[in-house]
């Protein structure tokens, strides 16, 4: 299993020699066996470790894993960064679940230890059990194509070297080793979604077909490949549609609406993004965007607080609103 992820990491270039790396660290088996991997190689690949955890508080012995955490470094001579979800100075809107509340104060935490230290990378524990159940709940709740590409093994200073690994192997390796690790026990907790998918869903899957997991990698591999195409589509069609003229940024709204409505919206997403409009990406969203575009008479249209769409001549752009 070792060479194999060790393969996984050479071929997609996660982990060069002499880069910084910031391994992210909850106490979890998935996280341990990571930080243990990363360990076991540094010396071979020149890579410096610093493992950051962070307590969120949601449980009132939490501060126990961080004194197990703070206990698994020393042993491996990792430097350790601890924080309280309370102490950090992050705006998060609460406008998901805890979970995904939890997941952004995270990710904060983590690029803040990796600014700090002039880290290369920011190390992810996912295995190939967490993409399923990604995959999984997306498709229940529904989703695009491009939620269901699932997690990317590299994406910015995110690396997930463990990515295409099964869980079992994980928990083998670890207690083969004799690893010590913890167990969150909101993980059997039949309330949440991810954890019925876990407990239900995925030993139905492999119980139907022990092909399951590696048939599911591949199909996520020929949906990621689809997700680039369609992405580099959407950026040389947007270049030919875009006309710069005094400093703004002119959309020709003929040309848009010439393409097929699925390339329309991803237009659209790619023109609103690239102006750094906070949105939700809804299809109403961008319905509501594309009759103003096609049918509305009004030269204006809103599209967030102090942001607004002005058509004129045939064409639109975005630009602030200065009525706000």
């Amino acid at each position: 299993m070792i060479s194999r992820i060790l393969e996984f990491t050479k071929n997609n270039h996660l982990i060069p020699d002499n880069h910084k790396i910031v391994v992210g660290l909850s106490g979890g088996p998935d996280s341990i066996f990571l930080l243990h991997l990363l360990a076991d190689i540094r010396t071979q690949k020149n890579i410096t470790l610093i493992a950051a955890h962070l307590d969120h508080q949601w449980r009132s012995n939490s501060a126990e894993d961080v004194i197990f955490c703070k206990k698994a470094c020393d042993d491996l001579g990792i430097p350790f960064v601890s924080a309280q979800a309370s102490d950090l100075s992050v705006a998060i809107k609460p406008n998901g679940s805890k979970e995904e509340v939890g997941r952004k104060l995270r990710r904060a935490f983590l690029e803040s230890v990796a600014q700090q230290h002039n880290a290369h990378a920011i190390a992810l524990a996912h295995h190939l059990q967490d993409q399923e159940e990604t995959f999984l709940i997306r498709l229940i709740r529904g989703t695009t194509l491009s939620g269901l590409i699932g997690m990317r093994f590299k994406k910015g200073v995110y690396i997930r070297p463990l990515l295409e690994t099964n869980k079992a192997d994980i928990l083998k390796y670890l207690d083969t080793h004799k690893i010590d690790y913890l167990i969150d026990p909101t993980n059997t907790e039949l309330s949440y979604l991810r954890n019925r998918i876990r407990a239900k869903v995925l030993p139905t899957c492999t119980e139907a077909d022990q092909r399951f997991d590696a048939n599911f990698v591949r199909t996520v591999h020929h949906l990621q490949q689809a997700e680039d195409f369609l992405e580099l589509m959407t950026h040389k069609i947007f270049s030919e549609m875009i006309e710069k003229q005094d400093g703004v940024d002119w959309i020709d709204v003929d040309k848009l609406f010439e393409q097929h409505p699925y390339m329309q919206k991803r237009i659209l997403m790619h023109w609103i993004i690239q102006h750094r409009v906070s949105f939700y990406p809804t299809d109403s969203f961008l319905d509501e965007i594309i009759r103003f575009l096609l049918t509305s008479e009004n030269p204006e249209h809103a599209l967030h607080e102090t942001w607004k769409i002005i058509k004129k001549d045939g064409r639109a752009s975005i630009t602030k609103n200065n009525k706000l």
